[in-house]
Order: structure tokens, then sequence, then C-alpha cells
């Protein structure tokens, strides 16, 4: 059985200070419901509305189909939410959609309306954490992951 670790794939530059094998990237949270202990948000975002690949913290980038496949085997297999990366269980993810230019193509989405990226709710369990997502004090998603870096091809070499 592969991990999510094991599929994501990253595209880093050549930069030797970041060697970490640990990744996270924050996202803020777009959108929740007090009643039914629900919050929304991007969980990765891989290119620009203008076509551009994102470089992360780490100096890292994610092809929109590497990220796309990582989702998939994420869903199929996890699909648990995790406090500050220390302790699971506390939300089920209950949503989760990875929007593509092809996917938003068939939906309707004009060109340059939203990001290439990944798209999730989750449901929170736990009433402490709860809290602390009304409060401010987790105001984002944080995805955490295990990849291989290999260097970017650069395109006026391939």
């Amino acid at each position: 059985m592969k991990r999510f670790s094991d599929i994501i794939e990253t595209f880093a530059k050549n930069k030797p200070e970041k060697t970490q094998n640990i990744f996270k990237g924050r996202f803020k949270l777009i959108k929740s419901n007090d009643e039914k202990m629900l919050a929304f948000g991007w969980a990765s975002v891989s290119m620009r509305v203008d076509g551009k690949l994102i470089e992360d913290w780490q100096g890292d980038m994610i092809e929109p189909k590497e990220l796309e496949n990582a989702v998939y085997e994420y869903v199929r297999l996890y699909g648990d939410g995790g406090e500050m990366h220390e302790r699971g269980g506390v939300a089920t993810l209950v949503e989760s959609v990875v929007f593509t230019g092809e996917k938003m193509q068939a939906m309707g989405i004009p060109a340059g309306t939203l990001p290439v990226g990944w798209w999730i709710g989750f449901k929170v369990l736990d009433k402490e954490v709860w809290e602390k997502v009304k409060d401010g004090t987790y105001p984002m998603f944080s995805i955490e992951g295990e990849a291989e870096r290999v260097k970017a091809e650069d395109e006026n070499t391939a």
C-alpha cells in the first residue's frame, strides 16, 4: 500500500539550505459553520489563476497533476484531520475537490477565476479544537507530507 507521503513529488530549485523532508503549507480558512463545526478552505494551491506555478516557503513547486494524484490517494487512504500535526482523529474530511483547468472548464467556471488547487472541508469532532478554530488560534489548514525532491527541468533544456 502506498502512503500519501510516497505519492507527492515536488520540484525544488537547487537550494542546499532547504533539505528537510517534511513540507508544510498553511492556507487560511475561508468559510466555517459554527453550528455544524465545519471548516472549508484551500489545502494546497499549485498554480495561480494566471497559470504560474507557485513556489512554497520551502522553495518547492507541485505540478497540478502530481497534486491531483496525491490528493486522490490521501482521500482514499486517510481522510483524517489532526491538531498541529501531533494528535489525529480531531476532524473528518467531508469535502474534497482538486480544481484543475479541465474540471473548471467542465463546470463552466471561466478560465482565470480560480487557481489550480485542492479545496477541502472538515467536520471538526473535538469541541476544544473547534473553539480554537472559532477564536482564530487555528485560522488555517496546514498540510504535511514527505516527498523526494527532484530538480525541476529547465524549460530551455527540455
